[in-house]
């Protein structure tokens, strides 16, 4: 590990797998996580020899905690401040759930700098909440009631979202291990970026990717639902949407090997 400054000076943890691979690929975790949610793609990834850089966002795991700094255009610009001072180029670039819609706001800010693939997995996008371009989103108050719940009890919170989390039954030693990774992100953190969640809407910066887009999304998906993947699907041209039957939001365990599978074939399409 080691770390990266962004404009503001935060320290953005990175973790740099196999610098020697053939092609870099950039993962971007989700809201309460850390890099470490990868844990079961690192294997597959290896072994088809890609260079993985993992980053931990401001706020969560071993990155620095900051007053603010939360907003998806910070999130973006800190991936590019990590892109650029690594001299990343024709990379391919996954984000997962809010880790999604900082990834589109990257294509978007930054106008896709470096990136020549993009892949998103059970992403928040085009918004958490239901819009007018999104009617399958959480509502208002359900969030709001979530954020209310994280300013007084910030475990019973992450408890709560890890319950709905997957689609399948995870064993006790997996629910723990996943309730110490959402409480290791720090109170101020998690909570801005909720209420990011809640406000911030990445519809217009869709149109806007213009590189091949695999779209991969749990069909059971109780946080975004599956009706999210078709608008993005609609409204990014050159993507391909993945379904991942049996599959909630955590579809990256859910379904692993078929995630793997799919997000490998992917990669080596030319």
């Amino acid at each position: 590990m080691y770390y990266i400054n962004s404009n503001d000076k935060t320290k953005i943890a990175v973790f740099d797998l196999n610098p020697k691979g053939k092609q870099s690929i950039v993962l971007i975790h989700g809201w309460p996580l850390s890099h470490k949610m990868f844990e079961y793609q690192l294997p597959t990834l290896l072994s088809a020899n890609y260079r993985i850089i993992m980053l931990d966002l401001c706020g969560f795991g071993d990155s620095q905690e900051t007053a603010d700094g939360y907003t998806y255009n910070q999130f973006a610009t800190d991936l590019y401040y990590v892109v650029s001072s690594l001299g990343l180029y024709n990379f391919i670039l996954l984000g997962f759930s809010m880790g999604g819609a900082i990834a589109t706001r990257y294509m978007r800010l930054y106008n896709g700098y470096g990136v020549s693939k993009l892949c998103l997995l059970d992403s928040a996008v085009p918004s958490y909440c239901r819009t007018l371009e999104n009617p399958y989103g959480q509502t208002l108050e359900s969030t709001n009631q979530l954020i209310d719940l994280g300013f007084n009890d910030r475990p019973s919170l992450n408890q709560y979202f890890g319950s709905i989390f997957f689609a399948k039954t995870p064993s006790i030693a997996f629910k723990n291990w996943f309730q110490d990774l959402s409480n290791s992100s720090s109170g101020i953190g998690e909570m801005k970026s909720l209420i990011s969640l809640r406000d911030e809407n990445v519809f217009d910066d869709l149109k806007k990717i213009r590189v091949p887009t695999g779209i991969f999304h749990g069909k059971e998906d109780k946080i975004c639902p599956f009706g999210m993947a078709r608008i993005m699907n609609q409204e990014i041209s050159n993507s391909v949407l993945f379904p991942l039957n049996n599959a909630g939001h955590g579809a990256f365990y859910d379904v692993k090997d078929i995630f793997n599978d799919a997000l490998i074939n992917f990669l080596e399409k030319s």
